[in-house]
């Protein structure tokens, strides 16, 4: 009985590790951004706080590192030093290592537009819909839009061509 529970948790082990492989395989790899939109929990409003047609792209390593790096629409060189820092409120970027499961990923972030989050453990919902990408943070105050109280972000990405 005891080599026959030993040969069940084996199976069971090799089979997890078959779909863990599995689900990496289809995040892995090159995204577009569609879209980042915001909603604020009080509210349950929706903002394209980057625009209608943001800008970016996530990159999920087989090497097991992340870069995200999305920007807003319309997005102009600043002329001056309060406008060159307006910009940084139209830009999300970051890079670490990154672990996988089959809802959540986690970032241990090294480099990051915000040095607040360097050294920090980000952990992000996902969903995968054929060629699109489901990205949902959990509910905090964001940084970029502070006024809004604890939101979340909902970030949509389709499959880049090659």
């Amino acid at each position: 009985m005891f080599k026959q529970l030993s040969v069940a948790l084996v199976g069971s082990a090799l089979a997890l590790g078959a779909y863990a492989q599995d689900q990496a395989s289809k995040v892995q790899g090159l995204w577009k951004l569609v879209s980042y939109q915001v909603e604020t929990k009080a509210t349950g409003e929706l903002d394209d706080v980057m625009g209608k047609k943001p800008t970016g792209y996530v990159n999920f390593g087989k090497d097991g590192r992340v870069f995200f790096i999305l920007t807003g629409e319309g997005r102009t060189p600043g002329k001056s030093d309060a406008e060159n820092a307006k910009l940084l409120s139209t830009l999300v970027s970051y890079t670490g290592s990154y672990e996988l499961t089959d809802t959540t990923f986690a970032t241990n972030v090294e480099v990051a537009w915000n040095p607040a989050w360097v050294g920090t453990k980000q952990v992000r919902n996902y969903k995968l819909d054929g060629t699109r990408l489901q990205v949902l943070t959990p509910w905090r105050v964001m940084p970029n839009w502070p006024e809004k109280g604890e939101s979340r972000s909902i970030v949509t990405f389709e499959r880049a061509a090659k």
